[in-house]
């Protein structure tokens, strides 16, 4: 499984890994569609923290022994074993949110309009996610354990 670093020293807070993380997770998957037309913007994954001169993205870490995982009462968070990534299952979500309590990083978001909880999920199915392919400082990087 892939991680993502972060090199801080190079990172201008554009906050455009937050912009592609919303378009990586829309139904159009177009930037100009999915601000202009389509009905719901999903969430980014992604939040770059402030502090400033520093500036960091921050997303779910896909820990070893993630914390998450153990406080979700439903089994909605599973640490999948093939890949190494922390997968939410949605249909299993009983929206206890034990799991945004419980992740010390701060990295599993709350939709306020859906309840639902949000989580990076480098953008499966792809071979680099948007955040990382778009940051234009490269800030962002893939690393695979390939």
């Amino acid at each position: 499984m892939g991680k993502i670093q972060v090199k801080p020293e190079v990172c201008i807070g554009c906050h455009l890994c937050e912009i592609w993380c919303q378009v990586a997770h829309s139904k159009s998957k177009n930037i100009i569609k999915t601000f202009l037309y389509e009905k719901t913007i999903p969430m980014s994954r992604v939040v770059v923290e402030e502090n400033l001169p520093l500036t960091f993205p921050m997303q779910c870490r896909h820990c070893q022994e993630p914390d998450c995982v153990s406080a979700c009462i439903s089994g909605a968070l599973i640490k999948d074993s093939a890949s190494g990534k922390v997968i939410h299952d949605p249909s299993k979500c009983v929206g206890c949110f034990s799991c945004v309590m419980a992740c010390p990083y701060g990295n599993i978001f709350v939709n306020e309009k859906t309840r639902e909880i949000v989580k990076c999920d480098l953008c499966e199915g792809l071979d680099e996610p948007y955040c990382v392919s778009h940051c234009p400082n490269e800030a962002l990087v893939y690393v695979s354990d390939d």
